[in-house]
């Protein structure tokens, strides 16, 4: 059974997905790539979207760097979780370039691909795909809305 609950933001209210084994996704309104709530059942105090809303908001109020959360990434391919992890790997108040974690992750003919995945992440914020940029410096897409990745990127 999945649950799941909204969370207030500065950059507008999340919709965060969850079952028994972990998070499954945290998502924007108007999100891209957001397959909806399908069964999920409204539970706030599910325990992996009570801990999630409780990191959220210390992040935004400034207090948190890093997540802590038990992510389930089973919904992606093996590609899409080996770039989703990487994600993790990029400190808070820096960007990467699409090229850079393509080397990352040993695949550096894969930027493409690389940039598919980087979409398709379904933690926004917690898996910080947002601070992958082009290696121009240009904001590129971003399933949230290039606002909202400035928006990111400055805060």
């Amino acid at each position: 059974m999945n649950f799941y609950t909204h969370c207030p933001s500065p950059l507008g209210q999340l919709t965060l997905l969850a079952h028994d084994q972990g998070l499954l996704g945290v998502y924007f309104e108007q999100h891209q790539h957001f397959r909806g709530l399908q069964d999920a059942k409204l539970n706030p105090d599910a325990p992996h979207l009570a801990m999630a809303v409780y990191q959220l908001h210390e992040y935004f109020a400034g207090q948190r760097k890093v997540f802590d959360l038990q992510l389930d990434l089973s919904r992606g391919s093996a590609f899409q979780q080996k770039v989703w992890l990487a994600l993790a790997t990029i400190p808070f108040a820096t960007t990467c370039s699409y090229g850079e974690l393509a080397q990352r992750i040993a695949a550096p003919k894969a930027v493409r691909a690389l940039g598919a995945a980087n979409g398709r992440n379904p933690f926004s914020i917690i898996l910080p795909c947002h601070r992958v940029i082009a290696s121009t410096g240009a904001l590129t897409g971003y399933a949230g809305g290039l606002q909202r990745k400035q928006m990111l990127l400055e805060f």
